[in-house]
């Protein structure tokens, strides 16, 4: 693991002797290399979707672990999208001169070498090699066992790119140890490794920055809700919370939650009722909700439970002051959204709610790099510190201070 966690950190300078131009190249050939061996990354996924069924993984996970043609092209045009946004490194963020008059310049620079741990999404692999090679950071990663075949095949894919333009392969690596002891050295090797990403469940989180002596940046749990006020447009509001849970319930932007105003409990419950049943979505509900529609009951360790199913939790709320004090004790500060057409609500609502992304009147599953423009992201950030939400090439990026003197002393 030292050595070759020393591989990386040597392969570090290399890569910031390239220009964003050359790397901009090189993201195009790794897109076109994906499509290109679209078949031999096919091949590798079938394996692990065969192992997942032996090992009867929950539908949420084969989902994630799944690839066909339009995923791995998805994964491709994300790499496109990357090499397209603007360079992140060496930027002048800031400047100015000082009484002594020296020069300064607040300049961006790459954090450095950044392990990567993740779930069982393959497309992770793809998509965090490309954030990190153009932001001029060397990756470590590694993806969940369950996808082991299909992020070797893609990881392979990358590295012969780089190997073709004489880049070392160190540049996009997976762990030689993806045990739980490899995680634990991984974890603690601050000499090499500036940066941890944790993507996960909240036994990961827990484990890696209770033990960690790196750098850690959380992608937490997402506790999501939504806010139905009495103010909201009732279609509005249907639309939204369907899509919140049903378009895709297994990833962690979809609603855990769904939160309704009393006042118009009785009238749009029964609504919400038919629409989750034809997504076959099964309800859990409070005391109040089952009085109105039909639901098991919820528990407080079910609002504190991220389904990643087709399972929704429902609590009638007294107005937007029972929402806010619901999401403040629930939340786990990923994404909370509001629908209503009242100002002063949506106001209270923004300015109470401690999460990285607060909606209003939309979908909490806009909560991802692509959608917010990054192109992809290496994790939805839970902290508040260094980055927070989607984190794309920017959160990828530190700084330092570049100062010019004329032979100051001081």
């Amino acid at each position: 693991m030292e050595q070759f966690l020393e591989e990386a950190k040597s392969a570090s300078r290399i890569l910031n002797t390239l220009s964003g131009k050359e790397k901009n190249r090189i993201l195009k050939e790794m897109a076109q290399a994906l499509r290109e061996n679209t078949s031999e990354l096919l091949v590798a996924n079938a394996v692990d979707m065969d192992d997942g069924k032996k090992n009867e993984l929950t539908s949420a996970l084969m989902d994630r672990l799944f690839l066909d043609e339009g995923r791995v092209d998805s994964m491709a045009v994300a790499i496109e999208e990357i090499s397209a946004l603007k360079e992140p490194v060496g930027r002048v963020l800031d400047g100015w001169v000082t009484e002594d008059n020296l020069k300064i310049e607040k300049v961006s620079i790459p954090i450095g070498v950044i392990g990567i741990i993740y779930e069982s999404r393959p497309n992770v692999t793809s998509d965090t090699a490309a954030l990190c090679f153009k932001s001029s950071n060397v990756c470590v990663l590694k993806g969940g066992k369950e996808a082991e075949n299909s992020n070797k095949a893609i990881a392979n894919v990358l590295q012969n790119v780089l190997e073709k333009n004489d880049l070392p392969r160190s540049l996009v690596s997976l762990i030689p140890d993806s045990s739980r002891e490899g995680v634990a050295k991984l974890i603690k090797m601050d000499k090499y490794v500036d940066l941890i990403i944790p993507r996960g469940g909240a036994g990961l989180i827990k484990y890696v920055s209770e033990n960690a002596t790196v750098s850690v940046v959380k992608h937490d749990k997402g506790q999501c809700h939504t806010y139905i006020d009495k103010d909201a447009k009732i279609d509005n509001a249907i639309a939204i919370a369907i899509n919140a849970k049903c378009q895709r319930p297994g990833v962690c932007n979809a609603m855990e939650t769904l939160l309704v105003d009393r006042a118009i409990a009785s009238d749009v419950l029964p609504k919400l009722k038919k629409e989750f049943d034809d997504a076959q979505t099964k309800l859990k509900g409070c005391l109040e909700t089952q009085a109105i529609i039909e639901a098991s009951h919820a528990y407080d360790e079910d609002y504190d439970t991220e389904y990643l199913a087709n399972i929704l939790n429902i609590k009638v709320v007294d107005g937007v002051s029972g929402a806010i004090e619901h999401i403040l004790r629930f939340g786990s500060g990923h994404s909370e959204a509001i629908i209503t057409e009242n100002i002063t609500t949506t106001e209270e609502f923004l300015n109470a709610i401690d999460a990285a992304c607060v909606y209003v009147n939309a979908s909490t599953r806009f909560t991802d790099g692509g959608s917010f423009g990054f192109g992809a992201e290496v994790g939805i950030s839970t902290n508040k510190l260094h980055a927070r939400g989607p984190m794309g090439i920017e959160g990828l990026t530190t700084y330092k201070f570049k100062i010019y003197g004329t032979g100051q002393i001081r």
